[in-house]
């Protein structure tokens, strides 16, 4: 990456920051879920994994993308493709979102589910207090996977159109919204909103997820803005509380190098959600 593209990417990092920032420190004061410092511990670190996450997953994914975009323009028929891109924006970002969203289901379930892909996805879920940043706590190999899982299913619907003659805004919607949704679920807000928790996931619903509660709720919620694909395939939890505590039994290293380095040393990698998870 050259350095005035560079200087560009740090730019909107910076001011997305700010825009987050301005967004969801009030409603975390405000609307708290649990009494916590702004600068809690961790949080430096975790403002890293904010510039880490912003710009090495975008370098990583445009090999991977390009060849799924080649071999989609190559294998889907003509007509199919052109019915798709007849559809109006909003109809194919409404579709993208449902397609996409069931893609990201089985990548983040299988985050939890594969040994290899845990040890990186451990690092998100060592976060011992939940608030906003926690959205971007993730290793850059989680980053890349759970987004190419999501993007696979527009690909190969034809919902996404990378390979037209003019710039496709759905892929770039469909990772907008999903960006500021996980900021949303990922906040410490006492929020509930009744029914429409069927619909759309809350903070509620995703801090489920990373529950340090007990086997019994280990396993749940991998949907990121839909809980309905979790129903379809059992995996949804929602009762009235929230989760007493969060993390993981292994502790991870105290720092940005050493948790980035983390995933590719031996040794346990905290408890594997499959394993122990079990019914309820």
């Amino acid at each position: 990456m050259h350095f005035p593209a560079l200087a560009m990417e740090m730019a909107k990092l910076a001011a997305n920051l700010v825009l987050v920032i301005a967004i969801f420190v009030p409603l975390e004061r405000f609307f708290a879920a649990r009494r916590q410092k702004i600068m809690r511990p961790d949080f430096w670190t975790d403002l890293g994994y904010y510039v880490v996450g912003g710009l090495i997953p975008k370098l990583l994914l445009i090999l991977p993308l390009s060849l799924l975009a080649w071999a989609a323009h190559h294998a889907l028929p003509g007509g199919y493709v052109a019915a798709a891109a007849r559809l109006p924006t909003g109809a194919r970002l409404a579709a993208a979102l449902v397609v996409g969203e069931i893609g990201y289901y089985w990548g983040h379930r299988w985050m939890h589910e594969v040994p290899a892909l845990w040890r990186f996805h451990a690092i998100h879920h060592a976060a011992e207090d939940m608030d906003w940043l926690i959205n971007t706590r993730s290793h850059p190999i989680d980053v890349v996977f759970g987004r190419f899982c999501g993007l696979v299913p527009l690909y190969l619907t034809g919902l996404a159109q990378p390979m037209g003659n003019r710039i496709d805004t759905v892929p770039l919607l469909f990772a907008l919204v999903g960006s500021l949704w996980g900021f949303f679920v990922h906040a410490n807000l006492a929020w509930r909103f009744g029914w429409l928790e069927l619909a759309v996931a809350t903070p509620a619903f995703h801090h489920w997820h990373h529950t340090n509660d007990g086997p019994a709720f280990i396993g749940k919620n991998y949907a990121a803005m839909l809980p309905w694909v979790d129903r379809l395939f059992g995996s949804h939890y929602l009762p009235e509380s929230l989760p007493a505590s969060y993390g993981l039994d292994a502790k991870l290293p105290a720092g940005l190098g050493g948790q980035l380095l983390y995933p590719l040393r031996r040794g346990p990698a905290g408890r594997m959600p499959a394993e122990q998870a079990s019914p309820l």
